[in-house]
């Protein structure tokens, strides 16, 4: 029974993929396929990203105000942003693609961003994350999902543990640079999404990430949170 259902989801997750996975690269116009799609079916499946942001929108909404003084008028240039998070990661390792459906952005920042077994961020990705936070303070409409992963190395429990609180230790940086705290939530997933194999060390390696997600506000969800 167990085995149908993973293929019912399986099957489910390739043919949304089909629909949503090609995404236009706002640099030259092109279709291509999403590298956060490529990755999920790869793995476990899309599962978190298809899914709405974490905590719902509204209520995340109104406790950032966005909108709210300029009488619920939201711009948003998202194609300028990924631009901007393009050049400012060159050479990172840190990906930045549209979301699978392209209605947001996701950053994929690699296992390098900390040491083994902690939640130290290394310097190098404080530098990064200085420019991501910038990036958000200049386009204030949009909210963020910090989520954490983790390899199949350790208990459930464990990896649980150490994803949500690398996750926190990203969120609580952004925070430190600018960025509001009412537009991020933070959530983590452990070992449940991989995007590689884990059976080799080179899987492991990039199953071991925190991904930043920026979901954009527009002036429709402002006029129905408030």
């Amino acid at each position: 029974m167990k085995t149908s259902r993973i293929l019912v989801a399986g099957i489910a997750a390739v043919s949304l993929v089909s629909l949503s996975a090609c995404v236009t690269d706002p640099n030259t116009g092109e279709r291509t396929v999403s590298r956060a799609a490529i990755g999920g079916i790869g793995g476990a499946g899309l599962g978190y990203l298809l899914g709405g942001i974490v905590g719902g929108k509204t209520a995340r909404i109104v406790g950032a105000g966005i909108g709210a003084a300029a009488g619920g008028y939201v711009g948003y240039r998202m194609d300028e942003q990924i631009r901007e998070l393009d050049e400012v990661t060159a050479g990172t390792g840190v990906d930045v693609s549209q979301t699978p459906g392209g209605d947001g952005i996701l950053l994929n920042f690699p296992d390098v961003t900390f040491a083994v077994d902690s939640t130290t961020i290394s310097p190098a990705m404080r530098a990064v994350l200085d420019d991501v936070a910038a990036s958000m303070i200049r386009y204030p409409n949009s909210l963020i999902d910090v989520m954490g992963h983790t390899d199949s190395t350790g208990s459930d429990a464990y990896n649980l543990d150490l994803s949500r609180r690398r996750a926190e230790s990203v969120a609580n940086y952004l925070v430190s640079r600018g960025v509001s705290r009412a537009r991020i939530e933070t959530i983590g997933y452990g070992e449940q999404y991989p995007i590689a194999d884990n059976t080799t060390e080179a899987g492991r390696s990039q199953n071991r990430r925190v991904e930043i997600r920026i979901t954009p506000v527009t002036e429709q969800d402002v006029r129905q949170a408030y």
